[in-house]
């Protein structure tokens, strides 16, 4: 467990980072190799022989509350109910946590909403059934500039790190995201989106979302996820 404050020289060396990535990101083409696919929705639960049955390995799920007023989110949080019926469908489960959006997107609260978000997180997740020896994604559901990275984004994940320690925090961001995490040390799992990827994928990227509410399972829109790699933070 680190310390919950952040030094003027871990901000300046993360802008550093920033600065820095002038770099050239070596990246995976967007049609790498894949283990199978995962779907992530928020606005229902289809049931788990449904999603077995569309050749899916499994599951990204929220540990998070519903936004106030966005009843679209039935799906959010993750229960033990679904766990079950996952699990006996023989899928696997990752868990992802995303609260606000926008103007109101978590990160944007810094080392404090790290924090609260990351123990909410955990709560949920245990709740219901998910070991405590897994990832939890923290959402970073934007194309952010490397200011806001230095700013917010970085103090953000030292929350989540503070909780759950660096190897069980992951992250969904775009590929100069992964990037500029990976340079500062921040996180171990890495669930990339396509916005700000400029078409390319992030070689230390375990999950990848390639589309997003273009189809559905038993009604309830999805996204769909290549997993890269053989471990993606499952359970």
């Amino acid at each position: 467990m680190r310390s919950s404050a952040v030094s003027r020289r871990e901000l300046f060396g993360y802008a550093a980072a920033a600065a820095a990535l002038g770099l050239t990101l070596t990246a995976k083409p967007a049609a790498a190799n894949t283990f199978g696919t995962l779907i992530d929705y928020a606005g229902g639960v289809p049931s788990a022989e449904s999603i077995r049955d569309a050749g899916h390995l499994g599951v990204i799920r929220y540990v998070s509350d519903r936004r106030p007023g966005a009843e679209w989110m039935a799906g959010k949080p993750l229960r033990a109910n679904e766990v079950d019926q996952l699990h006996e469908a023989g899928l696997q489960i990752v868990s992802c946590y995303q609260f606000g959006k926008g103007p109101t997107a978590d990160w944007r609260g810094g080392l404090e909403a790290g924090k609260k978000h990351a123990q909410r997180g955990l709560d949920l997740h245990l709740a219901a059934g998910g070991p405590d020896n897994v990832p939890i994604y923290a959402a970073i559901d934007d194309n952010p500039s490397e200011v806001e990275f230095a700013t917010m984004i970085a103090p953000y994940l030292l929350g989540w790190q503070s909780v759950l320690g660096r190897e069980n925090t992951g992250m969904y961001a775009n590929a100069p995201t992964i990037e500029l995490a990976r340079a500062a040390d921040l996180g171990s799992w890495y669930w990339q989106h396509n916005w700000g990827s400029d078409g390319v994928v992030h070689p230390a990227a375990h999950l990848h979302q390639f589309e997003i509410d273009k189809r559905s399972i038993d009604g309830v829109g999805i996204d769909l996820n290549n997993a890269l790699a053989e471990q993606y933070g499952q359970w």
